[in-house]
Protein backbone atom coordinates (compact mmCIF):
# COMPACT_ATOMS: atom_id res chain seq x y z
CA UNK A 1 0.00 0.00 0.00
CA UNK A 2 1.56 3.37 -1.10
CA UNK A 3 1.08 6.83 0.59
CA UNK A 4 -1.93 7.56 -1.94
CA UNK A 5 -4.32 4.08 -1.01
CA UNK A 6 -5.58 6.15 1.62
CA UNK A 7 -6.59 9.93 0.30
CA UNK A 8 -7.63 8.06 -3.47
CA UNK A 9 -10.01 6.22 -1.15
CA UNK A 10 -11.24 9.30 0.30
CA UNK A 11 -11.40 11.57 -2.51
CA UNK A 12 -13.54 8.30 -4.13
CA UNK A 13 -15.85 8.78 -1.61
CA UNK A 14 -16.73 12.05 -2.03
CA UNK A 15 -16.96 12.46 -5.53
CA UNK A 16 -19.33 9.52 -4.78
CA UNK A 17 -21.36 11.69 -2.42
CA UNK A 18 -21.26 15.13 -4.37
CA UNK A 19 -21.80 13.09 -7.77
CA UNK A 20 -25.25 11.71 -6.45
CA UNK A 21 -26.24 14.79 -5.34
CA UNK A 22 -25.22 16.54 -8.31
CA UNK A 23 -26.97 13.93 -10.53
CA UNK A 24 -30.24 13.71 -8.60
CA UNK A 25 -30.28 17.79 -8.55
CA UNK A 26 -29.70 18.38 -12.31
CA UNK A 27 -32.29 15.14 -13.29
CA UNK A 28 -34.89 16.43 -11.21
CA UNK A 29 -35.10 19.29 -12.49
CA UNK A 30 -34.94 18.50 -16.34
CA UNK A 31 -37.44 15.95 -15.52
CA UNK A 32 -39.70 18.74 -14.22
CA UNK A 33 -39.35 21.21 -16.90
CA UNK A 34 -40.27 18.43 -18.88
CA UNK A 35 -43.69 18.11 -17.31
CA UNK A 36 -42.92 14.58 -15.64
CA UNK A 37 -45.10 14.55 -12.30
CA UNK A 38 -43.33 14.77 -8.92
CA UNK A 39 -44.23 11.64 -8.18
CA UNK A 40 -43.10 9.95 -10.96
CA UNK A 41 -39.51 12.01 -10.06
CA UNK A 42 -39.75 10.86 -6.55
CA UNK A 43 -40.54 6.75 -7.56
CA UNK A 44 -37.86 6.58 -10.14
CA UNK A 45 -34.70 9.81 -10.23
CA UNK A 46 -34.32 10.57 -7.14
CA UNK A 47 -34.51 6.76 -5.92
CA UNK A 48 -32.30 6.01 -8.35
CA UNK A 49 -29.92 8.54 -7.41
CA UNK A 50 -29.51 7.82 -4.10
CA UNK A 51 -28.26 4.40 -5.07
CA UNK A 52 -26.26 5.74 -7.82
CA UNK A 53 -22.90 5.38 -6.05
CA UNK A 54 -23.66 1.78 -5.09
CA UNK A 55 -24.75 0.92 -8.69
CA UNK A 56 -21.38 2.77 -10.17
CA UNK A 57 -18.96 1.24 -7.65
CA UNK A 58 -21.10 -2.64 -7.99
CA UNK A 59 -20.53 -2.37 -11.88
CA UNK A 60 -17.29 -1.00 -12.23
CA UNK A 61 -16.31 -3.48 -9.67
CA UNK A 62 -17.89 -6.50 -11.21
CA UNK A 63 -16.22 -5.55 -14.66
CA UNK A 64 -12.72 -5.43 -13.33
CA UNK A 65 -13.33 -8.82 -11.68
CA UNK A 66 -14.08 -7.97 -8.19
CA UNK A 67 -17.13 -9.59 -7.72
CA UNK A 68 -16.63 -9.59 -3.82
CA UNK A 69 -16.51 -6.14 -3.90
CA UNK A 70 -19.35 -6.09 -6.06
CA UNK A 71 -21.29 -8.22 -4.20
CA UNK A 72 -20.45 -6.99 -0.55
CA UNK A 73 -20.93 -3.26 -1.50
CA UNK A 74 -25.19 -3.92 -1.86
CA UNK A 75 -24.88 -6.93 1.04
CA UNK A 76 -23.20 -4.29 3.26
CA UNK A 77 -25.24 -1.01 2.11
CA UNK A 78 -28.50 -2.80 2.66
CA UNK A 79 -26.73 -4.20 6.37
CA UNK A 80 -25.55 -0.14 6.74
CA UNK A 81 -28.73 1.12 5.99
CA UNK A 82 -30.79 -1.00 8.46
CA UNK A 83 -28.09 -1.03 11.60
CA UNK A 84 -26.38 2.01 11.43
CA UNK A 85 -28.66 4.93 9.45
CA UNK A 86 -31.95 4.31 10.87
CA UNK A 87 -29.76 3.38 14.00
CA UNK A 88 -28.16 6.72 14.40
CA UNK A 89 -31.24 8.55 12.79
CA UNK A 90 -33.57 7.11 15.33
CA UNK A 91 -31.01 7.35 18.03
CA UNK A 92 -30.29 11.29 17.12
CA UNK A 93 -33.44 12.38 16.40
CA UNK A 94 -35.27 10.64 19.29
CA UNK A 95 -37.13 7.96 17.56
CA UNK A 96 -38.27 7.94 13.50
CA UNK A 97 -42.08 7.62 13.00
CA UNK A 98 -43.25 5.30 10.75
CA UNK A 99 -46.78 5.28 8.32
CA UNK A 100 -48.78 2.57 8.05
CA UNK A 101 -47.88 1.69 4.43
CA UNK A 102 -44.33 1.23 5.45
CA UNK A 103 -44.84 -1.79 7.93
CA UNK A 104 -47.61 -2.86 5.31
CA UNK A 105 -46.21 -2.93 2.26
CA UNK A 106 -42.70 -2.04 1.99
CA UNK A 107 -40.98 -3.89 4.61
CA UNK A 108 -42.73 -6.85 3.72
CA UNK A 109 -41.67 -6.26 -0.01
CA UNK A 110 -37.94 -5.93 1.12
CA UNK A 111 -38.36 -8.80 3.25
CA UNK A 112 -39.54 -10.87 0.31
CA UNK A 113 -36.61 -9.57 -2.24
CA UNK A 114 -34.22 -10.32 -0.11
CA UNK A 115 -35.07 -14.09 0.47
CA UNK A 116 -35.33 -14.34 -3.20
CA UNK A 117 -32.00 -12.71 -3.59
CA UNK A 118 -30.61 -15.32 -1.10
CA UNK A 119 -32.33 -18.11 -3.14
CA UNK A 120 -30.93 -17.00 -6.34
CA UNK A 121 -27.50 -17.01 -4.76
CA UNK A 122 -27.49 -20.24 -3.40
CA UNK A 123 -25.59 -21.91 -6.65
CA UNK A 124 -23.06 -18.91 -5.83
CA UNK A 125 -23.87 -17.03 -8.35
CA UNK A 126 -26.62 -14.42 -9.36
CA UNK A 127 -26.64 -15.31 -13.19
CA UNK A 128 -27.34 -12.36 -15.89
CA UNK A 129 -30.91 -13.92 -16.78
CA UNK A 130 -31.62 -13.46 -13.23
CA UNK A 131 -29.91 -10.12 -12.73
CA UNK A 132 -32.78 -9.36 -15.72
CA UNK A 133 -35.29 -10.93 -13.91
CA UNK A 134 -34.64 -8.40 -10.81
CA UNK A 135 -34.62 -5.40 -12.94
CA UNK A 136 -37.65 -6.10 -14.51
CA UNK A 137 -39.15 -7.08 -11.19
CA UNK A 138 -37.96 -3.63 -10.11
CA UNK A 139 -39.45 -1.53 -13.33
CA UNK A 140 -43.14 -3.74 -12.67
CA UNK A 141 -42.76 -2.54 -9.08
CA UNK A 142 -42.33 1.04 -9.92
CA UNK A 143 -45.06 0.88 -12.45
CA UNK A 144 -47.30 -0.58 -9.87
CA UNK A 145 -46.53 2.52 -7.23
CA UNK A 146 -46.96 4.97 -10.13
CA UNK A 147 -50.54 3.37 -10.96
CA UNK A 148 -51.40 3.07 -7.21
CA UNK A 149 -50.33 6.99 -7.18
CA UNK A 150 -52.62 8.19 -9.27
CA UNK A 151 -55.32 6.74 -6.70
CA UNK A 152 -53.77 9.28 -3.96
CA UNK A 153 -55.12 12.30 -2.94
CA UNK A 154 -54.01 15.65 -4.79
CA UNK A 155 -52.23 16.22 -1.14
CA UNK A 156 -50.16 13.21 -1.79
CA UNK A 157 -48.78 14.80 -4.71
CA UNK A 158 -48.43 18.01 -3.37
CA UNK A 159 -46.12 16.40 -0.47
CA UNK A 160 -44.08 14.81 -2.87
CA UNK A 161 -43.61 18.51 -4.69
CA UNK A 162 -42.37 19.95 -1.26
CA UNK A 163 -40.00 17.11 -1.12
CA UNK A 164 -38.79 17.41 -4.58
CA UNK A 165 -38.13 20.91 -4.12
CA UNK A 166 -36.08 20.54 -1.08
CA UNK A 167 -33.86 18.17 -3.05
CA UNK A 168 -33.72 21.04 -5.53
CA UNK A 169 -33.61 23.76 -3.92
CA UNK A 170 -32.72 26.92 -6.45
CA UNK A 171 -31.51 24.75 -9.15
CA UNK A 172 -35.21 24.23 -10.36
CA UNK A 173 -35.02 27.76 -11.43
CA UNK A 174 -31.44 27.87 -13.07
CA UNK A 175 -31.02 27.46 -16.95
CA UNK A 176 -31.81 24.54 -18.53
CA UNK A 177 -28.12 23.96 -19.64
CA UNK A 178 -27.44 24.69 -16.49
CA UNK A 179 -28.74 21.60 -15.09
CA UNK A 180 -28.10 19.29 -18.19
CA UNK A 181 -23.90 20.02 -17.20
CA UNK A 182 -24.66 19.49 -13.18
CA UNK A 183 -26.43 15.59 -14.07
CA UNK A 184 -23.30 15.01 -16.68
CA UNK A 185 -20.85 16.76 -13.83
CA UNK A 186 -22.66 14.19 -11.61
CA UNK A 187 -22.32 11.13 -13.45
CA UNK A 188 -18.52 11.77 -14.60
CA UNK A 189 -18.44 12.60 -10.55
CA UNK A 190 -19.93 8.74 -10.06
CA UNK A 191 -17.92 7.03 -13.03
CA UNK A 192 -14.08 8.68 -11.66
CA UNK A 193 -15.16 8.22 -7.75
CA UNK A 194 -16.41 4.32 -8.19
CA UNK A 195 -12.67 4.01 -9.97
CA UNK A 196 -10.73 5.66 -6.97
CA UNK A 197 -12.91 3.32 -4.20
CA UNK A 198 -12.84 0.52 -6.15
CA UNK A 199 -9.14 0.27 -6.63
CA UNK A 200 -7.89 1.88 -3.44
CA UNK A 201 -9.90 -0.64 -1.62
CA UNK A 202 -8.73 -3.81 -3.15
CA UNK A 203 -4.86 -2.59 -2.37
CA UNK A 204 -6.13 -1.25 1.07
CA UNK A 205 -7.64 -5.09 1.63
CA UNK A 206 -4.64 -6.86 0.02
CA UNK A 207 -1.95 -4.61 2.73
CA UNK A 208 -4.18 -5.63 5.51
CA UNK A 209 -4.76 -8.76 5.26
CA UNK A 210 -8.29 -8.99 4.80
CA UNK A 211 -10.36 -10.34 1.90
CA UNK A 212 -12.34 -8.36 -0.63
CA UNK A 213 -15.19 -8.96 0.68
CA UNK A 214 -15.22 -7.63 3.64
CA UNK A 215 -12.82 -4.47 2.36
CA UNK A 216 -16.93 -4.51 0.31
CA UNK A 217 -19.05 -5.29 3.42
CA UNK A 218 -17.19 -2.09 5.17
CA UNK A 219 -15.50 0.82 4.04
CA UNK A 220 -16.95 0.99 0.77
CA UNK A 221 -20.72 0.16 2.18
CA UNK A 222 -20.53 2.71 4.36
CA UNK A 223 -18.59 4.51 1.68
CA UNK A 224 -21.57 4.20 -1.16
CA UNK A 225 -24.13 4.75 2.08
CA UNK A 226 -23.20 8.01 2.91
CA UNK A 227 -25.87 9.70 0.92
CA UNK A 228 -28.36 7.65 3.00
CA UNK A 229 -27.19 8.35 5.73
CA UNK A 230 -27.04 12.44 4.90
CA UNK A 231 -30.44 12.46 4.11
CA UNK A 232 -31.62 9.94 6.89
CA UNK A 233 -30.07 11.91 9.86
CA UNK A 234 -30.72 15.63 8.68
CA UNK A 235 -34.70 14.08 7.70
CA UNK A 236 -34.56 13.55 11.59
CA UNK A 237 -33.15 16.43 12.85
CA UNK A 238 -35.80 18.47 10.66
CA UNK A 239 -38.41 16.24 12.27
CA UNK A 240 -39.22 14.28 8.59
CA UNK A 241 -38.84 11.42 10.37
CA UNK A 242 -40.66 9.15 8.41
CA UNK A 243 -39.61 10.08 5.52
CA UNK A 244 -35.97 8.95 7.17
CA UNK A 245 -37.23 5.53 7.38
CA UNK A 246 -38.93 5.85 3.32
CA UNK A 247 -35.39 6.60 2.33
CA UNK A 248 -33.41 3.72 3.47
CA UNK A 249 -36.19 1.12 2.80
CA UNK A 250 -36.43 2.52 -1.34
CA UNK A 251 -32.76 2.43 -1.13
CA UNK A 252 -32.66 -1.32 0.05
CA UNK A 253 -35.20 -2.14 -2.39
CA UNK A 254 -33.13 -0.14 -5.05
CA UNK A 255 -30.11 -1.77 -4.26
CA UNK A 256 -31.26 -5.29 -4.52
CA UNK A 257 -33.43 -5.18 -7.79
CA UNK A 258 -31.50 -2.30 -10.07
CA UNK A 259 -27.47 -2.16 -8.43
CA UNK A 260 -27.17 -5.87 -8.47
CA UNK A 261 -29.13 -6.94 -10.66
CA UNK A 262 -27.46 -4.47 -13.47
CA UNK A 263 -24.31 -5.35 -12.52
CA UNK A 264 -25.39 -9.33 -12.94
CA UNK A 265 -27.04 -8.50 -16.06
CA UNK A 266 -23.79 -5.99 -17.24
CA UNK A 267 -20.87 -8.78 -16.13
CA UNK A 268 -20.20 -10.95 -18.52
CA UNK A 269 -20.46 -14.52 -15.98
CA UNK A 270 -22.55 -12.35 -13.73
CA UNK A 271 -22.14 -12.07 -10.21
CA UNK A 272 -19.93 -14.56 -8.02
CA UNK A 273 -21.66 -15.27 -4.63
CA UNK A 274 -19.10 -16.86 -2.11
CA UNK A 275 -19.89 -19.59 0.56
CA UNK A 276 -19.13 -16.96 3.42
CA UNK A 277 -21.33 -14.10 1.82
CA UNK A 278 -23.97 -16.74 1.69
CA UNK A 279 -23.74 -18.21 5.20
CA UNK A 280 -23.05 -15.17 7.06
CA UNK A 281 -23.29 -11.94 5.46
CA UNK A 282 -26.42 -12.45 3.64
CA UNK A 283 -28.00 -14.14 6.10
CA UNK A 284 -27.27 -11.02 8.56
CA UNK A 285 -28.92 -8.66 5.79
CA UNK A 286 -32.35 -10.95 5.93
CA UNK A 287 -32.20 -11.24 9.74
CA UNK A 288 -31.82 -7.05 9.79
CA UNK A 289 -34.76 -6.50 7.19
CA UNK A 290 -36.97 -9.01 8.78
CA UNK A 291 -36.56 -7.40 12.06
CA UNK A 292 -37.93 -4.27 11.33
CA UNK A 293 -41.47 -5.62 10.75
CA UNK A 294 -41.97 -6.11 15.07
CA UNK A 295 -39.95 -3.23 15.39
CA UNK A 296 -41.99 -0.63 13.10
CA UNK A 297 -45.14 -2.33 14.21
CA UNK A 298 -44.47 -1.27 17.83
CA UNK A 299 -46.52 1.83 18.16
CA UNK A 300 -45.03 2.50 14.57
CA UNK A 301 -42.29 3.85 15.72
CA UNK A 302 -38.28 3.33 15.53
CA UNK A 303 -37.70 4.56 19.55
CA UNK A 304 -34.40 6.02 20.84
CA UNK A 305 -32.88 2.76 22.47
CA UNK A 306 -34.40 0.25 19.60
CA UNK A 307 -32.42 2.31 17.09
CA UNK A 308 -29.04 2.57 19.68
CA UNK A 309 -29.10 -1.20 19.93
CA UNK A 310 -29.42 -0.87 16.23
CA UNK A 311 -26.14 0.49 15.51
CA UNK A 312 -24.47 -1.15 18.35
CA UNK A 313 -25.16 -4.47 16.16
CA UNK A 314 -23.43 -3.38 13.62
CA UNK A 315 -20.38 -1.70 15.04
CA UNK A 316 -20.53 -5.68 16.59
CA UNK A 317 -20.94 -7.21 13.29
CA UNK A 318 -18.84 -5.24 11.67
CA UNK A 319 -15.67 -5.67 14.44
CA UNK A 320 -16.91 -9.69 14.17
CA UNK A 321 -16.18 -10.12 9.97
CA UNK A 322 -12.81 -7.40 10.57
CA UNK A 323 -11.38 -10.35 13.27
CA UNK A 324 -12.87 -13.03 11.28
CA UNK A 325 -11.04 -12.65 8.60
CA UNK A 326 -7.77 -12.13 9.80
CA UNK A 327 -8.35 -15.46 11.89
CA UNK A 328 -8.61 -13.68 15.19
CA UNK A 329 -8.97 -16.09 17.61
CA UNK A 330 -11.68 -13.93 19.64
CA UNK A 331 -13.90 -14.02 16.41
CA UNK A 332 -15.75 -17.27 17.19
CA UNK A 333 -16.51 -15.98 20.60
CA UNK A 334 -17.77 -13.22 19.59
CA UNK A 335 -19.66 -15.06 16.68
CA UNK A 336 -21.28 -16.98 19.61
CA UNK A 337 -22.18 -13.93 21.68
CA UNK A 338 -23.35 -12.30 18.83
CA UNK A 339 -26.13 -15.08 17.76
CA UNK A 340 -27.37 -15.32 21.54
CA UNK A 341 -27.94 -11.79 21.91
CA UNK A 342 -29.18 -11.30 18.54
CA UNK A 343 -31.66 -13.95 19.03
CA UNK A 344 -32.69 -12.47 22.34
CA UNK A 345 -33.43 -9.31 20.96
CA UNK A 346 -34.90 -10.41 18.08
CA UNK A 347 -37.71 -12.62 20.37
CA UNK A 348 -38.24 -9.29 22.74
CA UNK A 349 -38.67 -7.26 19.49
CA UNK A 350 -41.14 -9.98 18.31
CA UNK A 351 -43.11 -9.76 21.68
CA UNK A 352 -43.43 -5.57 21.48
CA UNK A 353 -44.22 -5.59 17.80
CA UNK A 354 -47.05 -8.33 18.65
CA UNK A 355 -48.45 -6.13 21.38
CA UNK A 356 -47.93 -3.10 19.23
CA UNK A 357 -49.90 -4.75 16.67
CA UNK A 358 -52.64 -6.08 19.05
CA UNK A 359 -53.26 -2.29 20.49
CA UNK A 360 -53.05 -1.11 16.97
CA UNK A 361 -56.33 -3.68 15.98
CA UNK A 362 -57.64 -3.20 18.83
CA UNK A 363 -58.14 1.08 18.29
CA UNK A 364 -59.09 0.40 14.61
CA UNK A 365 -61.51 -1.86 16.45
CA UNK A 366 -63.01 0.79 18.65
CA UNK A 367 -62.38 3.61 15.89
CA UNK A 368 -65.34 1.20 13.89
Amino acid sequence: MDLLTIPLLLIGIALLVFGAEYLVRGSSSIAERLGISPIVIGLTVVAFGTSAPELAVSVNAALSGSNDVALGNVVGSNIANILLILGLSAAVGGGLAITQRIVRLDVPILIGVSIITYVLALNNAIGRFEGLALFVALLMYIGWLIRESRKESAAVAAEYAKSIDEIEGDVAYAPLIWQIGLAVVGFIMLIVGSNFLVDSASVLARSLGVSDLVIGLTVVAVGTSLPELATSVMAAFRGERDIAVGNVIGSNLFNLMSVLGLTALFSPNGVAVSDAALELDMLVMIAATVALLPICWNGFMIKRWEGTLLAAFYVTYVTYIVLASVENSTSSTIGFAITMVASLVFLGFSVTGYQGWRRHRASQHRAN
